[in-house]
């Protein structure tokens, strides 16, 4: 079978100004900058002012709510905002910073996704070069838009932690994974933030005072930001010095962004449930992995947290499940006289209690 992108793209009609602006990482946006044939030193004049300002807003909103809107209402704005802000996010050379713009990014770009004509989605996805062709299969109460080379499929799946993504649990014919506009866009969000994260793997020489003045301005709010999700601001009440190694290990992976398994979701989750952190802290702390999904995230807390469903709160596994499934890091001397995580911290707890409080750092 030969494969095409789409069932022929180039009959589309070339990208307008529009489209461009709401998918900056296209050829054609690139050739639209190299044509404005901006000067980086030009850049603090009054002239570029909107366009940094938008740049700006990028950043801040990812730094906020990792997520950027959809976009300024004028495209000579939106469209040389992206790579410099992008230059200015490098220039940072904070790593938390860059995963965090790029999925900010990759998530605005979902969303935008979901309102295109497959036709468009196909043209999108050209530039990625994936083995992926237009369908309308009805299954059940399912209707599969595309099928997708299952290669293609693994190199962007294979991040999101939901088995509906693993390949066992898919519609697949001849190699061909079948796949919903929804799913296909989902699947595009993490090319698109691989893609962003690719760019902002530069080095950012000197920039014009202007530009050094909002970068310094994001760090303080990055800083500010980065405080609130700090392991010591859980609520009080919750004593993150009495974690046991398991649990700590999963905390640190989490708030540095890094993906954990679902056992090991369940574990914390169901854990900091039970010491008394609440859905919204629980919830919180997810939303800097790339996969995260606000709606889905609480769900699943609410329903470990015995809020739906049998309204049963459930508890962490016990040690020997954890070291079954990897997730023990090693034991310490406490680990050796509990069998479970919850056991440790009450006798981790009782212990720092007992000392002066000097000593309990």
């Amino acid at each position: 079978m030969r494969w095409s992108s789409t069932i022929d793209w180039r009959g589309i009609g070339v990208f307008t100004e529009r489209d461009i602006a709401k998918y900056p990482f296209v050829p054609e946006a690139a050739e639209y900058v190299r044509e404005l044939d901006i000067n980086i030193d030009d850049l603090a004049g009054p002239e570029y002012r909107s366009i940094l300002d938008r740049a700006e807003e990028r950043i801040e909103e990812a730094i906020l709510f990792n997520l950027v809107s959809k976009q300024s209402p004028k495209d000579a704005i939106e469209i040389p905002s992206f790579p410099i802000a992008v230059m200015m996010v490098a220039a940072t050379n904070d790593p938390f910073l860059k995963k965090r713009y790029a999925v900010a990014e990759a998530k605005r770009i979902s969303n935008l996704l979901k309102d295109e004509s497959k036709e468009k989605i196909l043209c999108i996805v050209n530039n990625f070069k994936w083995r992926i062709r237009s369908i309308e299969v009805p299954v059940g109460s399912l209707t599969y838009d595309f099928v997708l080379r299952f290669t293609d499929f693994l190199k962007n799946a294979a991040v999101i932690q939901d088995k509906r993504w693993k390949l066992v649990n898919r519609l697949m014919l001849n190699g061909e994974v079948y796949l919903t506009k929804m799913e296909a866009s989902r699947l595009l969000e993490e090319e698109v933030r691989k893609y962003i994260e690719g760019k902002l793997d530069i080095q950012v020489g000197l920039l014009p005072q202007g530009l050094t003045d909002r970068v310094e301005r994001l760090k303080r709010l990055l800083l500010e930001k980065k405080g609130k999700l700090r392991l010591e601001e859980i609520p009080k009440g919750v004593f993150t010095i009495a974690f046991p190694p398991c649990i700590k290990a999963l905390h640190n992976a989490i708030s540095s962004g890094r993906s954990i398994s679902h056992v090991g979701r369940f574990a914390l989750t169901s854990f900091l449930i039970n010491i008394g952190m609440t859905v919204e802290n629980v919830t919180d702390l997810f939303r800097s992995l790339s996969d995260f999904d606000e709606r889905m995230t609480r769900y699943q807390v609410e329903h470990i947290a015995g809020g739906r469903g049998s309204r049963t709160r459930y508890i962490p596994p016990r040690c020997d499940t954890l070291r079954t499934h990897g997730i023990c890091p090693g034991m310490d001397e406490i680990c050796r006289g509990v069998r479970h995580p919850l056991a440790y911290y009450r006798r981790k707890l009782r212990i720092i209690r007992a000392k002066p409080p000097m000593e309990r750092a």
